[in-house]
């Protein structure tokens, strides 16, 4: 029996070159932009050639590339210690690695196991990655069984790796002098409003979140969820996170990126760089941003775990 199990996600630019690759994949995607697919290739041509540049600009300040490559191989080589039975894969959606070159490579593969690296199920990640599988799967004609998995942010591993990157980042200082802000990724209203789940599982997981670092005893002054990398025109779910660090009491807080499993431009760029500048416009003592889980080994132990359980279920 041969195995493979693949690491899903949107992905990211490997050089400048592929910023535009990279932004057209996306907002091409029925799942991102649900018009008819005539007027989406325009209202997404029209979104590159306006976002290109710019985003060619935040890209160049990270090295020229998305750091979520480099992570996820890191990731990879610490879960090939833990996995014996299976060969690891990462398959992108919007980036090299496709799932058509991945899976090309593994023909002679008798089980997939795909694990969505976003804990919470959306029909913009989770589901616009598993449909680009599975035609994939068709178009090459592969017939291996594939196993999936929805979602997992309760998962106890997952939430030991949040707590433990939350401790680092404090560094030994008393959480009461800080405030601490779950930064989710956000998304327009009207997606939640048509029963996506992802903001009542990414509410769900700073629930368990809460719970454990109380259970660790760290304490903070108050913890608050916000979302961050709204765009367009649309009324997107709230709070912001610009209005959330504008409320805050203290000036000091830690961000923790709770919608990334591995950081990538949105942690680096958006929450390291962007939201820096306009915390010290706000006069913050501290502002600090955790990392996200990549290859914590609890993270690490929580992926074996899901793998084990997807083998017999």
């Amino acid at each position: 029996m041969k195995r493979a199990i693949l690491l899903m996600n949107m992905g990211g630019p490997n050089n400048l070159d592929e910023v535009e690759v990279f932004l057209s994949n996306m907002f091409n995607d029925k799942r991102i932009i649900g018009a008819p697919k005539p007027i989406r290739a325009m209202i997404a041509k029209f979104i590159v050639y306006k976002r290109k540049d710019e985003a060619k600009a935040n890209y160049a300040l990270l090295g020229g590339k998305s750091p979520l490559v480099g992570y996820t191989n890191e990731l990879i080589k610490s879960l090939s210690s833990s996995i014996t039975d299976a060969s690891i894969h990462m398959v992108m959606r919007y980036t090299p690695p496709f799932a058509s070159e991945v899976l090309e490579k593994l023909r002679d593969v008798d089980e997939f196991y795909a694990i969505p690296m976003y804990p919470h199920y959306s029909t913009t990640t989770t589901l616009s990655s598993y449909e680009d599988l599975c035609d994939t799967f068709d178009k090459l004609h592969i017939k291996a069984r594939l196993k999936t998995i929805d979602d997992y942010y309760n998962d106890s591993y997952y939430i030991n790796s949040i707590v433990e990157r939350i401790k680092e980042s404090l560094n030994g200082e008393d959480p009461s002098e800080y405030e601490l802000i779950f930064s989710a990724h956000g998304l327009p209203k009207r997606i939640i409003e048509k029963g996506d789940s992802y903001q009542k599982h990414i509410r769900r997981n700073v629930y368990h979140a809460r719970k454990a670092l109380m259970k660790e005893g760290v304490n903070f002054f108050n913890t608050h969820l916000a979302y961050q990398s709204r765009l367009g025109p649309l009324e997107w779910i709230r709070p912001y996170l610009e209005d959330k660090l504008q409320s805050l009491k203290k000036k000091k807080v830690i961000i923790f990126p709770i919608a990334f499993t591995v950081d990538n431009s949105e942690t680096e760029f958006e929450l390291e760089i962007e939201y820096r500048e306009k915390a010290q416009a706000m006069d913050f003592e501290v502002y600090r941003v955790a990392k996200a889980p990549n290859d914590h080994p609890e993270f690490v132990k929580s992926l074996a775990n899901i793998y084990e359980n997807m083998k017999i279920s």
